[in-house]
């Protein structure tokens, strides 16, 4: 076999493998095509289903902790989610809930030397696992910055500031924690995830 052959031989085993991958990313990409005609309904299917549970019934639009702070700081917490990377992410925004500008207190970013050298954060944040008789940090990387909001100072009146905190996840069998901010009233947060 020449060489000539041999890459002719190639090409062409190269454009077949090529279009059999295209031809079944086509036909799985398909989709049955719309033709305008609804599914048959099932006979065996209940008309009105009610108040049967969904996925997202339960969970509400509301936050799932409000806590105060100093000088009209509101800190509302939306989600505390445990994910399968052996992380708790806990999410929310911190609120100018007075009537004039609001610089964000040093205190919240705590007290530790690594944590304090990076600026404001909201690295003094920690949860409290009373059934584990155990308190989570937020996380930090590798240079030690806090894995949580940083770079931040004043908030106007209204103001709303979208803020996260990382932290190690409690064990799966621990369904809530105590969020604890320094200046913040502490509160319980049950665990999604």
């Amino acid at each position: 076999m020449s060489i000539r052959f041999t890459a002719k031989a190639h090409r062409g085993m190269v454009a077949l493998t090529v279009a059999a991958g295209l031809a079944l990313g086509v036909a799985g990409c398909g989709g049955g095509g719309d033709d305008g005609k609804k599914p048959k309904a099932s006979s065996s299917a209940p008309t009105n289903r009610g108040s049967d549970p969904s996925t997202q019934e339960g969970e509400t639009d509301g936050p799932l902790a409000e806590m105060k702070g100093s000088d009209g700081l509101l800190l509302r917490i939306t989600s505390a989610e445990r994910d399968s990377g052996g992380f708790l992410t806990v999410n929310g925004s911190l609120v100018n809930d007075g009537d004039k500008s609001v610089t964000v207190p040093s205190q919240v970013r705590g007290d530790e030397t690594e944590i304090v050298r990076h600026g404001r954060s909201l690295g003094g944040a920690t949860l409290v696992d009373s059934k584990s008789k155990k308190r989570y940090y937020v996380l930090r990387d590798t240079d030690g910055r806090p894995l949580t909001t940083t770079g931040f100072s004043t908030l106007k009146s209204g103001e709303s500031l979208a803020v996260f905190m990382q932290f190690p996840a409690p064990p799966a069998d621990t369904p809530e924690v105590v969020f604890q901010l320094p200046t913040f009233a502490s509160a319980t947060l049950q665990i999604s995830g």
